[in-house]
């Protein structure tokens, strides 16, 4: 057996699903797909840790014949994608939300707010000005008090002229103590419960799977990401990540159109 190509080195690869895992068309490539496969064939889980809340994340797993655990909502909630069911789940609190988001807007002006409610089926609320990313259902709100009327696991805020990046310094400065903020793509800066990250929900998953962080590769683009790589072996940054992320990755590879994951996984399956 000496002659055989060398084991898999990974108990678990963790795949963010956009810009890294999915191409812009929602979908991943045949090849990805492949790759994927093998490497899971010689010993290594996949687990999907995505930004995404559940309801909008479910849709794209049941069309990829996902089934196993998938870490959603920024670490916030660990699905079953096999049983349709959440494992678990934590919430924003409200009453810090709404200070966060005043003392925001005492410094950089009114934000359009978008909110995900709760649960498998919580709804994902959408302010007035709020420019939605991609086709997602939601539900629009005026009244900023519907906002605050059912749990939630993040808040999703823009500003009219300040870029992304500029918003979310600007709202770690203002409230760097009572939330968390993440930038997690173009036009999505997100207030989430304090300290939640990526790697919060991605530990617990890995631990379900008894699997530890020595044994695990990530792959991602946006700095959502950056938790992620700081927990995991060895991170992979896709070629059209973040610069932040890419500041911290030990490895670049090609961008999610161009097979980026199935380049590297390809190699280290020999």
């Amino acid at each position: 057996m000496s002659d055989s190509a060398p084991a898999f080195p990974y108990k678990l690869v963790a795949t963010d699903l956009d810009g890294t895992l999915l191409r812009s068309d929602e979908m991943v490539s045949e090849r990805t797909r492949e790759a994927l496969a093998a490497a899971t064939a010689a010993g290594a889980a996949h687990i999907v840790v995505t930004g995404r809340a559940a309801p909008w994340t479910r849709h794209i797993l049941d069309e990829l014949g996902y089934d196993g655990i998938a870490v959603c909502a920024q670490g916030a909630q660990v699905y079953d994608a096999g049983a349709h069911r959440l494992l678990t789940t934590l919430t924003l609190d409200r009453q810090l939300a709404g200070l966060a988001l005043a003392k925001i807007e005492a410094e950089v002006g009114p934000l359009a707010l978008a909110a995900s409610r709760d649960g498998l089926d919580g709804d994902v609320l959408i302010g007035p000005g709020y420019q939605v990313q991609g086709q997602l259902q939601s539900v629009p709100f005026t009244d900023r008090t519907e906002l605050w009327a059912e749990p939630l696991t993040k808040l999703y805020i823009q500003h009219p002229r300040l870029t992304d990046d500029e918003l979310a310094d600007a709202a770690r400065q203002a409230v760097g103590g009572l939330v968390s903020v993440t930038m997690a793509g173009e036009g999505i800066v997100e207030l989430l419960p304090l300290g939640l990250s990526k790697a919060t929900g991605l530990s617990l998953a890995a631990r379900r799977l008894g699997v530890k962080a020595a044994d695990t590769i990530a792959f991602g683009d946006m700095p959502n990401d950056i938790p992620m790589f700081d927990w995991s072996a060895h991170g992979v940054a896709m070629a059209n990540a973040h610069e932040e992320l890419k500041a911290v990755a030990d490895e670049m590879t090609l961008s999610n159109e161009d097979d980026g994951i199935a380049v590297v996984l390809e190699r280290l399956l020999g």
